[in-house]
């Protein structure tokens, strides 16, 4: 039978660390103490880009020439190509035209961009694995996720401007006969909140015009716990339909958007604290590449292992949601 497994993954991110002291100094001179904000949020560092030279595409590059390396493999050796990514440096062409031409990809592939926010990534997981299942002549595909996070952060806003952090993240996904790869994914949209999260704030037609801001992203403040019962719900199904329980999962990728989401999934199951991946302390929160970089994280640290039953969760604008279960 055959499966898709992820072959490699690696991660890039900026030089520059900036600690909560840098925000707790910044918010203080605006009269707002964010304190309980960050602890709540779990940030203690964040990677983000100081220069102009940096940008998702630039991100996107090193990354992927990281995971090429890793395995041996050449631009030549992908069939397919899928650039996620919220923050795109370029609109036409697309980002991922100026990745196939950084690492040298042959002419016959698959490439294209796609932006599901923060669920970019893991939707894109998802549709290249059952797509390579489904077609014959695609064996190998490099799925990138990168945002420049930090670019569209609001001085004035703490969501923005002390939660964003910047990286990449890129996986090798490979056709295998081995009892491995991916599993199953669901999904759930809320368009009711299509208002919560919006850049450009009057759309980009009214920006170009000058009838609207574009230095940042509007953030209306809303609960993330509202995610939550669909969470539960979901997480409950998928294992079902997959005859599977909660403690079949070995480890847990979710987003890293706020750690309180996390133990509150964790409380719910009684999920022990050695399968849930926690790493938005040192990188902040980067968007798309969220789960993808606490898998590799986690397999940097020895804690994730080839047969270990993974479940990835996160959550995009407006709002979109997606679990997918993935034999690593």
């Amino acid at each position: 039978m055959t499966n898709i497994k992820i072959k490699a993954i690696d991660v890039y991110h900026p030089q520059k660390t900036v600690s909560n002291e840098f925000y707790y100094d910044h918010f203080e001179k605006k009269g707002k103490n964010i304190a309980h904000f960050l602890e709540i949020m779990g940030r203690e560092n964040r990677f983000v880009i100081d220069n102009e030279e940096e940008n998702s595409i630039t991100m996107a590059v090193e990354v992927s020439k990281q995971v090429l390396k890793k395995t041996g493999l050449t631009g030549n050796d992908i069939d397919m190509l899928v650039f996620s990514t919220q923050v795109p440096e370029q609109i036409v062409p697309t980002n991922a035209i100026f990745l196939h031409h950084a690492i040298q990809g042959k002419k016959d592939m698959v490439i294209y961009d796609m932006n599901a926010n923060c669920a970019g990534m893991t939707i894109a997981v998802e549709q290249a694995s059952r797509y390579m299942l489904s077609n014959p002549h695609v064996k190998t595909a490099l799925v990138v996720g990168s945002d420049y996070l930090s670019l569209l952060a609001n001085p004035d806003d703490v969501m923005t401007y002390a939660n964003f952090g910047d990286a990449s993240s890129a996986i090798i996904l490979e056709k295998t006969n081995e009892q491995s790869g991916f599993i199953d994914a669901m999904f759930e949209v809320d368009s009711g909140n299509r208002d919560n999260i919006l850049y450009p704030e009057k759309g980009l037609s009214n920006t170009l015009r000058g009838k609207g801001k574009g230095d940042s992203m509007l953030w209306h403040p809303f609960d993330g716990a509202m995610a939550l019962p669909y969470v539960y719900k979901v997480f409950e199904k998928i294992l079902k339909r997959n005859n599977m329980t909660i403690q079949d999962i070995d480890h847990f990728c979710l987003s890293q958007f706020g750690h309180v989401i996390i133990k509150k999934i964790q409380e719910q199951f009684d999920i022990p604290d050695e399968k849930m991946i926690y790493v938005g302390d040192r990188y902040g929160y980067t968007g798309t590449s969220s789960p993808f970089v606490a898998l590799y994280e986690g397999i940097e640290a020895g804690k994730i292992y080839r047969g270990d039953n993974l479940l990835f969760w996160t959550i995009g604008g407006g709002h979109e949601f997606v679990t997918m279960l993935f034999k690593y």
